[in-house]
């Protein structure tokens, strides 16, 4: 049996769990003020090109969306998100759970656009009982996507300009962030991404740590006592050097840039031999997540020789499902793939 479920379905990168290893009898303070989440954070800002940015290290996604969103906003505004957006569609009510709404607009491809928030923002405040209603406070977008799709350079600079204009952040997901950036389709960098954006995390859990994201305020904009407030949440790890010395390793010697290179190659890899056996892709995605349409009947038959995700049904007698390539996908899983398409 062979896995393409995901990109966090292996352990960290031979790397990151030799920093780990080499450092685990060191006695180290806790909470993050620790020398390896100091020399991380440092790390990161070098690599946004951005001296001035905060840098908070968080245990997962959905905690590091919630905490980030609901300490940012108003309580009377909400988050700004595409319908498929990851704290709308697979977050459980995270989100809400904290007191903000998820405002959804139409997606494509898992992006929205300048024009769809500002017409969401036009008809908000041209109703004159917007007084009642959730202020739109903020705009959440995921680079990549939930689809594997990626913004250019101008989509995030029209998206900012936008979201400024009606007096919302901006926040980027970064779950993913190292496919994205390596993506053969990119043109941005991550000095763009901090650039366009109010707050963005750098994600660790799905690109070659055990677990970890990284916050980065780019403008200076922390929240105030931004400690407690995670806390109060209960997301504040006490072993903060788990994260640290982990974001240590992957923004040393460019790991983190070679971890989604290594990945992209691995999905282009893996797009040649389902186009070669005659699949049909149900987006073309420039990242490390594939998403295949498979008939039903070749999905019986392969389900005990391999792993995949779930997605949508196509039609009765189809379903889109999702294969992801990762730092630990070797080419002897992808040789075995192709023969038993």
């Amino acid at each position: 049996m062979i896995s393409f479920a995901s990109d966090y379905i292996a352990g960290a990168h031979p790397k990151v769990l030799e920093h780990l290893t080499k450092t685990n009898l060191e006695t180290l303070s806790g909470y993050g003020t620790d020398t390896y989440c100091e020399s991380a954070a440092s790390k990161i800002k070098e690599a946004c090109g951005c001296p001035s940015a905060e840098v908070f290290f968080l245990a997962g996604g959905t905690q590091t969306n919630q905490v980030v969103i609901s300490t940012m906003l108003k309580d009377y505004e909400g988050v700004l998100c595409a319908d498929t957006g990851h704290v709308s569609a697979h977050e459980a009510g995270a989100i809400e759970f904290s007191g903000h709404k998820v405002l959804t607009i139409p997606g494509v491809d898992g992006k929205i656009d300048a024009a769809g928030i500002k017409k969401f923002a036009d008809k908000f405040y041209g109703d004159d009982s917007h007084e009642h209603m959730v202020f739109p406070g903020m705009v959440y977008i995921s680079f990549p996507t939930e689809y594997g799709t990626i913004y250019s350079k101008a989509e995030l600079e029209e998206i900012y300009k936008m979201a400024h204009a009606y007096d919302m952040s901006v926040f980027i997901d970064g779950a993913r962030l190292a496919y994205g950036l390596e993506s053969y389709k990119a043109d941005v960098t991550m000095e763009d991404i901090a650039r366009l954006c109010d707050v963005f995390y750098v994600g660790g859990t799905k690109c070659g740590a055990l677990c970890g994201e990284a916050v980065v305020f780019t403008k200076c904009n922390m929240p105030a006592h931004f400690v407690p407030s995670v806390k109060r949440r209960g997301a504040l790890l006490a072993k903060g050097r788990l994260l640290g010395v982990q974001f240590d390793a992957l923004f040393t010697d460019g790991l983190y840039s070679e971890i989604g290179r290594y990945a992209i190659e691995k999905a282009e890899e893996l797009k040649k031999i389902f186009a070669e056996k005659g699949y049909r892709f149900f987006i073309n995605s420039p990242t490390n997540q594939q998403f295949i349409i498979m008939s039903d009947d070749k999905l019986r038959e392969i389900n005990d020789k391999v792993t995949y995700s779930f997605w949508e049904k196509y039609s009765d007698t189809e379903t889109v499902v999702r294969f992801a390539t990762s730092w630990s996908t070797t080419d002897e899983e992808l040789e075995y793939l192709r023969t038993i398409l």
